[in-house]
């Protein structure tokens, strides 16, 4: 058996066996890999609580024909622990944990961007500095560009026209202008298209100060954008935070409420 260290995000965990646990991590080095956790279901686990989604761990493992073995556990930043009490912010966070999952179909393939986009993207929900659907929408859409699938924002992305943007058009990748709008085209406002273009970009000055419209909007074109893609939905986009406040959970309902987390360097998003 081959030994080996790799640092990555816990993106799920499933059940094995009586103790066990399969462990689905986006490490730096090697992708995403699936590894067996040995007894951490146990109370008396050396590492068990290290292993939980969300957390940032430094991993020894061995090398197996089957899943890998982890054979030590050290948490560099429990990220978790900012979120699990944040139900708008676990919920974002939990969107990107599965984002990040989908994105990286084949298992041992690298992956650093994206392994980039996602820590810098749950370091800035614990941070709480920003709106965490901001945060969301930004980690998708820079996810979506380093899948090669950026949507066109400020250029028709049929003929190229600059001006005059009138729709958006999933299937063809994005902005439209007036003459290459096909029916059924969504209609965006202009701020919303310069909401989405600052998000790509990362400027937060601008997205900070987006009105509350334009945001809802952003983030039904984000999602549809996304799951086309993919050709699949998100499911943990079904649990993120309306926003709008009426449509809120009430306040005493906890993450865990909403979603099993059992089943389900530093690139600042």
């Amino acid at each position: 058996m081959t030994l080996y260290r790799d640092e990555g995000i816990v993106l799920r965990t499933q059940k094995l066996g009586e103790a066990d646990r399969i462990v689905t991590v986006l490490t730096r080095r090697t992708g995403r890999i699936r590894a067996a956790a040995k007894g951490v279901r146990k109370t008396k686990s050396r590492f068990g609580a290290r292993l939980e989604p969300f957390t940032h761990v430094d991993l020894q493992l061995y090398e197996r024909r089957s899943l890998d073995l982890i054979t030590q556990a050290e948490t560099l930043r429990p990220y978790g622990e900012h979120l699990v009490t944040d139900y708008p912010r676990y919920t974002a966070g939990t969107a990107m944990l599965e984002t990040a999952e989908k994105l990286t179909a084949e298992e041992g393939e690298p992956a650093l961007r994206q392994f980039l986009l996602l820590v810098g993207g749950l370091r800035t929900l614990a941070e709480r500095t920003h709106d965490p659907r901001l945060v969301l929408d930004a980690f998708l859409l820079r996810s979506l560009s380093v899948a090669g699938w950026a949507p066109a924002l400020d250029e028709c992305c049929r003929c190229g026209d600059r001006g005059g943007l009138r729709g958006f058009a999933i299937a063809a990748g994005g902005a439209v202008c007036a003459r290459c709008r096909r029916p059924g085209a969504a209609t965006p406002a202009p701020p919303t298209f310069a909401l989405m273009l600052a998000l790509l970009r990362g400027d937060w000055e601008h997205a900070d100060g987006s009105e509350q419209r334009h945001r809802v909007e952003c983030s039904g074109l984000v999602a549809a954008y996304l799951q086309w893609h993919l050709e699949h939905g998100i499911r943990s986009l079904r649990h993120v935070e309306p926003e709008d406040p009426a449509s809120r959970p009430n306040e005493n309902q906890t993450p865990a409420d909403s979603h099993d987390t059992d089943s389900s360097h530093r690139e600042r998003v």
